[in-house]
């Protein structure tokens, strides 16, 4: 459960990110920049999940390609929710910088609902 841990340390330093740094003006975010890191920060909080869960120990990343294959065999719902965090805050947050306060808070939700599932899978592995 140490990943769980982990990823929840990421989640909250990305909310942390847009909430200090970000500058939030009637629900957007005036910085890019810090923008970029909170998605980049979140989605890799999801990536400590869901490697703890898949069994990946070794630093260096799989493709997304990878991880949607590997979801989609266990849960395809659980595959939306990461299609989706993806999407948010991997692509629109982290490398355009998308300014919506109510994205971001869209791309967290789907975060913590990944590292949620995978805290429960973990608990009921034997």
């Amino acid at each position: 459960m140490e990943n769980i841990k982990e990823a929840n340390r990421y989640l909250e330093n990305a909310k942390e990110i847009l909430r200090e740094k970000a500058k939030k003006v009637d629900g957007y975010y005036q910085d890019k920049k810090y923008v970029k890191m909170a998605g980049h920060t979140a989605y890799t909080g999801i990536l400590e999940a869901l490697d703890g869960l898949l069994g990946i120990k070794k630093k260096g990343r799989k493709t997304v390609d990878w991880y949607q294959s590997a979801l989609g065999k266990m849960d395809k719902k659980i595959l939306n929710h990461f299609n989706s965090a993806y999407d948010t805050l991997h692509l629109a947050m982290g490398y355009d910088g998308h300014p919506s306060s109510k994205i971001a808070l869209e791309g967290f939700k789907e975060a913590e609902t990944i590292i949620n599932w995978v805290a429960e899978k973990q608990t009921q592995k034997p």
